[in-house]
């Protein structure tokens, strides 16, 4: 890549735009170029800006040779996020699917997967779920009738063994990949690394590769990070996010009417109340309390609405 070519701008520092592909703390990595020629730049932001996410595209000034200032985000096409009571934390920008990956042990935590749906719902992103682990057959049968209900409500629902049938499991997913920029998120044990492994060729060289360049050490994984995927004849390039696993996914930056448009179950219903201002909680004649008496909604899909309400109020900053 040639680097200020113009004799009578020397001094001018080189301008370019690339892909933010790891983030660690405040330190990010964005590649500039592409699929033949590209180079990684250790990125920060000017101040102590931390809104920038994995899968943003930026411009970037270069300050030296591996190593850039961000100047500006281009506007997102999507932002997935999670929040606690006092902060934020972004999870990918741009993105167009999300796999929420579960298995058949260990169990899974219900409350993880509806708030990734609801966050799906709330940030305009496809959600999917993987079945990981189906050639563990005992618990298979529990496993299926809990990731049903997902299923039902409209998510599609892919059934894979990463260990026993990588050929089938790599069948399966990649051309739910192709043409799409996704995210893998589950929790520890689920198998996500082993489907990242799967779908990505050499992904433990790119691993290495990405923590070298971000300067983070040979090993650590425990930064959010951006796979290409390689192109199909005919086939748009794909591209796969992969976030470190997490037990918890807070949602305090939705607002009451956000929530309840996130929960798709919910929509029939809604202007069905008595009151204009329903709530969905405790009130009279309440279209949404009605259908989860008469099983139309799942009672542990209310309970977490509510829930999650509470949380709305308690938001800090």
């Amino acid at each position: 890549m040639s680097k200020n070519n113009n004799n009578n701008n020397n001094n001018k520092p080189e301008e370019l735009n690339g892909t933010i592909v790891a983030a660690h703390g405040r330190h990010y990595l964005a590649e500039v170029g592409d699929a033949e020629s590209h180079e990684f730049l250790q990125c920060v932001t000017r101040g102590k800006k931390t809104n920038v996410a994995v899968g943003d595209i930026v411009h970037l000034q270069r300050t030296s040779n591996n190593q850039a200032v961000i100047e500006k985000i281009a506007e997102r096409s999507t932002l997935l996020y999670r929040s606690d009571q006092y902060k934020s934390k972004l999870l990918a920008a741009n993105i167009t699917r999300l796999f929420i990956v579960v298995a058949t042990e260990p169990s899974f935590a219900d409350d993880l997967v509806s708030r990734a749906l609801v966050a799906c719902e709330a940030a305009g992103v496809e959600a999917h779920l993987i079945l990981n682990k189906i050639d563990v057959t005992e618990p298979l049968a529990r496993a299926r009738e809990r990731a049903g209900l997902y299923a039902s409500l409209g998510y599609p629902l892919h059934e894979v063994s990463a260990r026993t049938d990588p050929d089938g499991t790599v069948a399966t997913l990649t051309p739910l990949l192709a043409g799409q920029s996704s995210i893998f998120i589950g929790q520890s044990g689920m198998g996500k690394s082993s489907l990242i492994n799967l779908l990505v060729p050499d992904a433990d060289i790119a691993v290495r590769e990405i923590s070298e360049a971000l300067d983070t050490g040979k090993h650590t994984t425990t930064f959010t990070r951006l796979y290409r995927l390689p192109a199909a004849e005919g086939e748009a390039r794909g591209q796969i996010i992969d976030s470190p696993g997490f037990q918890e996914f807070g949602l305090y930056h939705l607002t009451e009417g956000m929530l309840e448009r996130a929960f798709v179950e919910f929509k029939p219903f809604l202007g069905g109340c008595k009151y204009y201002n329903c709530r969905h909680l405790a009130e009279p004649q309440c279209a949404v309390l009605g259908a989860v008496a008469d099983g139309k909604i799942a009672k542990i899909r209310h309970e977490l609405y509510a829930q999650l309400l509470h949380e709305s109020e308690q938001t800090l900053y």
